[in-house]
């Protein structure tokens, strides 16, 4: 009798046994818990990542997080990309999802508040003073000046529009070296291969390479807003667990550490 043969019957003769003698019979594991799934711009990743390792520690759940540019997200939302919450950058990307019904509009939330700077490499410090007309062409030279797009990634949107309020954009426009998402703008100041880059106050603080020389006024762009909401194709339960930890005032140190500012609800 083969080895396979002589297992079966040991385990049906005890399960047969179990039941005479009322033991429950052990059942095949359950399947995992799904997972939940972060759609969240690229300038959340050191906070999220903190507050999701917190929630996951007191819950004992699970979520993985897809980082890229808002615009990238959206556009994969709107593809059925599976996912069940979406934390833009900007509110446009979020009016994006919603006006296509993508998401679940009662739970739209604007969550937290940004600034965007200049940044050049850590070696060099000299702050620069922005104000209107102030000389950015020059300052770059024969250099690049690192943004996210700007037509389609937040922060490349914000920049540009800073730039055309103070009277500059013009002066920079072919020296600008558009990224994918803030921070590959970040990346290219880090590595020396841009001198300067417009980036969030908080991206700047999530890389020792790089320093902050100047912020833009605030009354020179629209405010920059991050809102988030759960996807409207969202079947997973815990989706709900994760977004309230995200709102919780448990999240708000880890937003402040990296420089955000907390909205309040």
């Amino acid at each position: 009798m083969g080895i396979q043969r002589r297992l079966w019957i040991k385990l049906t003769v005890a399960a047969i046994a179990g039941m005479w003698l009322g033991i429950p019979s052990v059942s095949a594991p359950a399947e995992a818990a799904e997972k939940v799934t972060v759609f969240a711009a690229a300038s959340l990743k050191n906070a999220l990542d903190d507050i999701t390792a917190a929630w996951q520690k007191e819950t004992g759940k699970d979520a993985t997080i897809s980082y890229a540019a808002s615009s990238a997200l959206a556009k994969q939302i709107e593809s059925g990309a599976p996912a069940d919450i979406f934390i833009s950058a900007d509110l446009d990307w979020m009016d994006y999802v919603e006006k296509k019904s993508l998401i679940n509009a009662d739970t739209r939330t604007n969550l937290l508040g940004n600034r965007i700077v200049l940044v050049a490499s850590k070696d060099n410090v000299e702050p620069v003073e922005i104000k209107k007309g102030f000389d950015l062409a020059k300052l770059l030279g024969d250099g690049r000046l690192a943004m996210g797009a700007v037509d389609t990634v937040p922060a490349g949107k914000y920049g540009k529009s800073a730039l055309e309020s103070l009277g500059v954009w013009s002066s920079v426009e072919s020296k600008v070296a558009g990224a994918e998402s803030v921070r590959a703008a970040l990346l290219l100041v880090s590595r020396g291969e841009a001198p300067y880059g417009i980036v969030y106050q908080t991206d700047a603080a999530a890389d020792k390479e790089v320093k902050i020389i100047g912020t833009f006024p605030e009354d020179s762009h629209k405010p920059i807003i991050y809102p988030l909401a759960i996807l409207s194709e969202s079947k997973n339960a815990d989706a709900v667990s994760l977004f309230d930890y995200i709102k919780s005032d448990k999240a708000v140190p880890f937003f402040e550490k990296q420089g955000f500012t907390v909205l309040k609800q």
